[in-house]
């Protein structure tokens, strides 16, 4: 077969056509920025005490005594309890005899008992949170009919905060797995906009969960729509675009408009304090990418490797017409014998393990791809956690990703993909294993690492997407991104309780996510090189690992012997 560049380089790099491609698939990719980190708000754990009932006689100071002090986990001072109260029934007895608290009654030796009544939540950041959530027919009239529990995720229930996020990622498995294998099949672009169709219903639904685990269910929905959006439209621009418009695209255009939907998150937040009115505000505006069906066209490259050699010329001459380019009369040639039985081949996940070449790339891949989560989904779901307002650090971290994205597209543009990969999270690694030398009065300098750690992780992700994508071949490469994400989210899924460390110790999260980080770092240095190489089409083509001696002679029409020998023993070392 031509080789697909060189066929379609008629239409030169930067027309109508590509511009039209690079910005609408950009931006289909706002709702992932908004969906991404939206659990950031929706989760968030308002200041809380022990409820007091008002029917419970006590004076004045009695009641205000009635929640025991402690000393606060990081900063050290004392504060009140959260998860409980003195006994109500000896405290209204020392009230009714006229004794004073503090005076004639030591404190610490009156017995505690849990949060029996409930929780008051403070309301000076949010309205609601699920955490502090009632029933959904409190939410539509005011009162609670027929509203036996709140959800209440303190305390004893603290544990389903992080877990909700786990279920989340756990959808972003199993979307990871579940797309890349049907975009290979049925095509990119039909999974995009299913997946932006089903995105959008859900995550309306989800602001009508009338319990916590109905609130689950949707958001792991959710999550398999949110990795499905991005994966596909990453793919149907890095197949479409020309090599330094593709670059251009997996950097900084897909990743600009993520970090624009993070960056509108907390700032629909801060105007929007019920989690509810949040969810479905940010999920209706969703409906307005629904025209650009009609001009984002599918794949070229995957029609041909589904052997659609018209369909593919028929999308290349309109894209020729669009930039006002007589395109040739035939664009590309018939299939040879071999590469066409091979394209056709229906690929899946186990090929990425069949010959030793592709496995161990594979299987380094999706150990950089975990950890690389860890770090990046860590860091940013702890933005509520840094001292200071919670919308502004959220905020600080979405603005700190675009210099990342710029970074990342310089370095993928001139550098070493191997060696850009390794050294922004070495310097990432570093960053985050900082923090925890930095005295707790000290929040400036600590925040200011966690930011500078966010951007070297953010920068490295970034890279590590972008040259997934051009190390597998097109017959397997949205099945290959869907299984590196789909162990990606692993990272995501345990990401939630690297934060939830934080009760134990503050700086754990740190010397855990600082040191992974920075030991995946050496790891890709085993990675193969593509920098400079073109996209392969078959297994055949791909890079040999590891690649740290030299790079692999590519050809864009490989013989026939060769594709047998591909297929009948696992690739030699060149």
């Amino acid at each position: 077969m031509t080789d697909y560049e060189a066929a379609t380089s008629f239409l030169g790099e930067w027309g109508p056509f590509q511009q039209r491609i690079f910005y609408l698939l950009s931006l289909s990719l706002l709702p992932v920025g908004f969906h991404g980190m939206i659990i950031v708000f929706l989760a968030d754990t308002p200041a809380h005490r022990c409820v007091i009932p008002a029917h419970v006689n006590l004076s004045d100071a009695w009641r205000n005594s009635s929640i025991p002090l402690e000393v606060h986990s990081h900063s050290g001072a004392l504060v009140h309890s959260r998860c409980s109260r003195y006994k109500l029934n000896v405290m209204q007895d020392f009230s009714q005899r006229g004794l004073m608290p503090g005076v004639d009654v030591n404190l610490s030796n009156v017995e505690q008992e849990r949060c029996l009544d409930g929780w008051e939540y403070d309301q000076s950041v949010y309205t609601s949170t699920i955490v502090s959530e009632v029933c959904v027919s409190e939410w539509f009239s005011g009162k609670a009919v027929g509203c036996m529990l709140k959800w209440d995720l303190v305390c004893d229930n603290s544990w389903k905060t992080p877990l909700t996020s786990s279920i989340n990622f756990c959808g972003v498995f199993a979307g990871s797995l579940v797309s890349g294998q049907l975009s290979d099949r049925y095509g990119r672009k039909v999974v995009l906009f299913v997946a932006l169709a089903t995105q959008t219903l859900f995550s309306s639904i989800q602001a009508f969960a009338p319990s916590w685990p109905v609130f689950c269910a949707i958001f792991f929905v959710v999550g398999m729509t949110r990795v499905s959006i991005y994966m596909c439209a990453f793919v149907l621009g890095t197949e479409i675009l020309n090599p330094r418009v593709r670059t251009a695209f997996a950097t900084l255009g897909s990743c600009l408009f993520f970090s624009l939907g993070y960056l509108l998150l907390p700032l629909g937040a801060f105007f929007i304090r019920d989690w509810r009115m949040l969810a479905l505000g940010l999920s209706l505006p969703c409906c307005l990418l629904a025209p650009l069906w009609w001009f984002i066209p599918e794949s070229p490259r995957w029609l041909l490797s589904q052997g659609r050699v018209e369909d593919a010329e028929v999308i290349i001459k309109d894209a020729a017409k669009t930039n006002k380019i007589e395109p040739p009369p035939i664009i590309f040639t018939p299939l040879q014998p071999r590469i066409q039985s091979d394209k056709k081949k229906s690929r899946n996940i186990w090929d990425l393990l069949r010959f030793s070449n592709i496995r161990w790339i594979s299987l380094t891949l999706w150990l950089v791809w975990i950890v690389v989560n860890i770090g990046y989904f860590g860091l940013s779901l702890n933005t509520s956690n840094l001292h200071g307002n919670p919308h502004f650090n959220c905020f600080l971290s979405a603005v700190v990703e675009v210099p990342a994205y710029i970074s990342s597209w310089f370095l993928f543009r001139w550098c070493s993909r191997r060696l850009s990969t390794s050294s922004t999270l070495l310097i990432g690694g570093v960053f985050l294993l900082l923090i925890q030398l930095i005295p707790t009065d000290m929040t400036v300098v600590a925040i200011s690492l966690e930011m500078m750690g966010k951007f070297a992780v953010t920068t490295g992700y970034t890279i590590v997407y972008a040259y997934t994508a051009e190390v597998y071949p097109t017959v397997l490469r949205n099945t290959a991104l869907g299984v590196c994400s789909m162990a990606a989210r692993i990272g995501g899924i345990i990401a939630p309780y690297f934060v939830y460390l934080r009760t134990y110790s503050v700086s754990l999260p740190y010397i855990l996510m600082g040191s992974l980080t920075a030991l995946s770092g050496l790891l890709s240095l085993l990675l193969p090189e593509s920098f400079g190489m073109p996209l392969p089409e078959t297994l055949s083509q791909m890079q040999p690992f590891p690649g740290c001696c030299r790079k692999k002679l590519y050809s864009p029409a490989q013989t026939t012997e060769e594709e047998n020998a591909t297929e009948l023993k696992p690739p030699v070392m060149s």
